[in-house]
């Protein structure tokens, strides 16, 4: 290697490293301090191994199915323990906790999870239910366990959401951001959702935190599930952020439908790129029958130019920045 080019390559470290000195957050330099993503996920396909039992296949054999599952639901919980003693560091409560202690502590939550396996199962086989009956473009349940990407989130998130409900930071929104990246469905762990639960298509697909969602309910693609503003920023945690959806409700593609006092009432449809945000009563049938796009600019008189209206920065008499549909 000619002399110049070491020495730029020697400079250019020495300049890095001592970037790492500044004491801002992005200069943590003990990976052993966080949960292993590659740890978790392998932790995600085997738990997807116990709950289905005939499609998804651990890495080793055995001529015994009950010593199989055995030794997958013990390898489980001994990693799953690990990586949790490891995320209980960044709760306050577990702060005076001995090494020992946490161990303890997250031992006895790995073993409350994995109690928690039938619950869940029984959710997913709704789920399993809901998306054969609810596309005739499936030919089985096998084809939807194996290829629908919408079973396999909502899988993940049923496990990523016991594991919230213990109180288990991290590692359950790890979880289901795999899910996300495998699916581009992204659902927060802390999502309620009830029975029979079904996305078709799913691609697109997000779901806030704090979003209820009650049985029978069928989403398509691209609708989003939110909160109608995160101006508040960490103020607003612990909020109800984003809305209620009630039983037998339909959402087509493209929809929005945003805040934590929205409630879209029992066996309502509502119809592809609606923006909504406010409740709708039971029974509603909501579409879009003509659209006013409103835009900010700079002027403050409104323009109208073939349907599109431009008005002064809504900002200044409104409580929030959102875009709104007129519907």
């Amino acid at each position: 290697m000619r002399k110049d080019i070491s020495n730029r390559i020697q400079n250019v470290t020495n300049q890095i490293l001592l970037d790492y000195q500044a004491g801002r957050d992005i200069d943590n330099m003990n990976v052993f301090n966080q949960p292993d993503s590659a740890a978790v996920i392998d932790i995600v396909n085997k738990l997807l191994s116990i709950l289905f039992p005939g499609y998804y296949r651990p890495k080793f054999r055995s001529y015994n199915y009950d010593s199989r599952i055995a030794v997958v639901i013990e390898d489980v919980i001994y990693n799953l323990q690990k990586q949790i003693t490891i995320a209980l560091r960044f709760k306050e409560e577990y702060a005076p906790e001995t090494d020992f202690e946490l161990r303890m502590s997250a031992e006895e939550l790995a073993i409350d999870f994995l109690e928690r396996i039938p619950h869940i199962r029984a959710l997913v086989n709704t789920d399993m239910q809901a998306s054969y009956e609810g596309d005739p473009a499936a030919f089985s349940k096998d084809e939807i366990v194996l290829c629908y990407p919408g079973l396999l989130a909502s899988t993940i998130n049923r496990l990523a959401h016991e594991l919230f409900l213990l109180g288990v930071p991290l590692i359950p929104r790890m979880m289901t951001e795999y899910a996300h990246s495998k699916t581009g469905i992204d659902i927060h762990p802390g999502a309620t959702i009830g029975e029979y639960f079904f996305m078709d298509h799913g691609t697109g697909i997000v779901v806030g935190e704090t979003s209820i969602i009650g049985k029978h309910v069928k989403i398509y693609q691209g609708v989003t599930i939110g909160a109608l503003s995160t101006r508040g920023g960490q103020r607003l945690k612990g909020a109800k952020r984003h809305p209620t959806i009630e039983d037998n409700v339909t959402i087509y593609a493209g929809a929005s439908i945003l805040g934590g006092e929205t409630t879209i009432g029992e066996g309502s449809v509502i119809g592809s790129n609606v923006f909504i945000t406010s409740s709708v009563r039971p029974g509603t049938r909501i579409s879009v029958k003509t659209q006013e796009l409103i835009i900010d600019n700079e002027e403050d008189d409104i323009e109208k130019h073939g349907g599109i209206e431009t008005f002064e920065d809504p900002r200044d008499s409104a409580a929030d920045d959102t875009w709104y549909y007129v519907i």
